[in-house]
């Protein structure tokens, strides 16, 4: 078995039955990391290659600990990990050494993982683009001279390069499925509530932002949502849940799969990726699917509103602690800084109906589809030293972040969704599509999308290092 080629359940069932050890697992996994790492940046903080075999040789010669034992996995670098730098990628943090692990570090800890470093996002997670001043940028392996996405660029990164089999992201506007669109892999943005947020701070307000898992197939998905999932009794919205993995491919006889295309309009795209994406779905109809073409079932602008607006508010409360040593933040914290710390309670207020307004409609849309369809991103991987698309075929990006107005309808509602890939354009770049259904259909979506799989197994089209 090529362990860098693995799907992480083989990995895993092969570390339990003793076909091979963690520590020549680990060895694999040094060996690719030093192979390809240096050409995309997507691993930062990594602990040293003595004590890394160490740990690894120790979990040989325990008991398995939980359902990733012995596996190596980089976490996120906005997560804070005991004895790792943990930056966001910010100069303010580049010294922070934490000593004690957030909570998603703590359940990866449990389970078994063994944490070997970070990967790359970009500074405090603002923007589609990995690049920071602490690491630099991470090259999307299929062009290194592309942008990877991100916020979880570089877990992208690593699964599509083989360095690992499983990897965590974070997904407030994207931050999860433009990444595996632009590399190849899949990301899955589970019901809001699922996997808990840290507990620290507020936790009613701002239902936003959710960790998720990333992997090369939805199977892999299960088995590390599985651990990231379950309350925690800390935080009073996170909710019970059942496991999720063994994932089985659905049986797509008689499903309606609504394709929402660029929304009316609503979501300028670059040239071929409408195309793409709409052609990726024969594999659901290939499986017994009907795709339906559906017209805007809302207003994009009040989505946009809403979002933007409760965006701007939730980001300012992490970014108000840093208010004295605004003018060390990049230039889009300084714009979501300012835009929330000048909204008003009655902004919020009138955001959040529209988001009521818009989560009633789109319960009536569920009622009878089974999925809806968008394409991830509306541009393909663009230039690595820009710092965001300003255009879209000619039509003018007032924000930032405007680019990626294609996954606010999801983020809006904390939908579940799932990233996957769509295949390749005509300039050889990937893309992907989104599959999202109404809350707690988690399960559902991810035996849509093994069906999906074994149909077109895209993340084995490996790219060229």
């Amino acid at each position: 078995m090529d362990l860098t080629k693995a799907s992480a359940k083989d990995i895993l069932d092969d570390l339990s039955n003793r076909r091979f050890s963690a520590a020549e697992l680990m060895r694999a996994t040094l060996d690719r990391i030093a192979a390809v790492n240096g050409d995309v940046n997507a691993i930062v903080a990594m602990k040293d290659e003595d004590t890394l075999m160490a740990k690894a040789r120790a979990a040989d010669a325990s008991p398995p600990r939980g359902s990733l034992h012995g596996l190596p996995i980089a976490v996120k670098d906005l997560v804070n990990v005991a004895g790792i730098a943990s930056t966001q990628g910010s100069p303010l943090f580049k010294d922070h050494v934490p000593q004690s692990d957030d909570l998603l570090a703590a359940r990866l800890r449990a389970a078994g993982a063994i944490l070997i470093g970070k990967t790359n996002t970009p500074e405090f997670g603002l923007g589609s683009h990995t690049f920071n001043p602490v690491y630099g940028a991470t090259r999307n392996p299929y062009d290194p001279t592309k942008s990877c996405g991100g916020s979880s660029g570089g877990a992208a990164v690593v699964l599509a390069t083989g360095m690992l089999a499983l990897a965590d992201g974070s997904d407030m506007m994207g931050s999860l499925r433009n990444p595996a669109a632009w590399n190849n892999v899949y990301g899955f943005r589970p019901s809001w509530g699922r996997v808990p947020s840290e507990p620290v701070g507020d936790s009613y307000l701002h239902q936003l932002s959710t960790l998720g898992p990333m992997a090369r197939s939805p199977e892999d998905i299960g088995v590390l949502l599985d651990v990231m999932s379950g309350p925690d009794p800390r935080i009073p919205l996170s909710t019970e849940v059942s496991d999720i993995s063994p994932v089985q491919a659905a049986d797509l006889t008689g499903m309606r799969i609504g394709w929402l295309g660029d929304w009316g309009g609503a979501f300028p795209c670059e040239e071929g990726i409408l195309e793409l994406c709409r052609d990726a779905l024969t594999a659901f109809e290939d499986r017994g699917a009907r795709i339906e073409a559906l017209a805007p079932p809302f207003d994009a602008e009040q989505i946009w509103d809403s979002w933007i607006t409760l965006r701007s508010w939730s980001v300012a409360t992490g970014l108000e602690p840093l208010i004295a040593k605004k003018a060390s933040l990049k230039d889009t914290a300084q714009w979501e800084l300012e835009r929330g710390l000048a909204l008003s309670a009655m902004d919020v207020h009138r955001a959040s109906v529209i988001r009521s307004d818009w989560h009633r409609r789109a319960a009536e849309l569920f009622e009878a589809y089974d999925a809806l369809v968008l394409p991830a991103a509306q541009v393909w991987p663009f230039d690595i030293e820009k710092p965001y698309p300003t255009e879209i075929t000619g039509q003018g990006m007032d924000t930032y972040h405007r680019w990626m107005q294609v996954v606010t309808p999801v983020s809006l509602l904390g939908l579940p969704c799932l990233g996957a890939p769509a295949g390749f354009g005509a300039n050889g770049l990937p893309m992907g599509v989104q599959v999202f259904g109404p809350r707690g259909s988690d399960a559902k979506l991810l035996s849509l999308g093994a069906a999906y799989h074994a149909e077109t197994r895209w993340p084995q089209q490996r790219p060229a290092m």
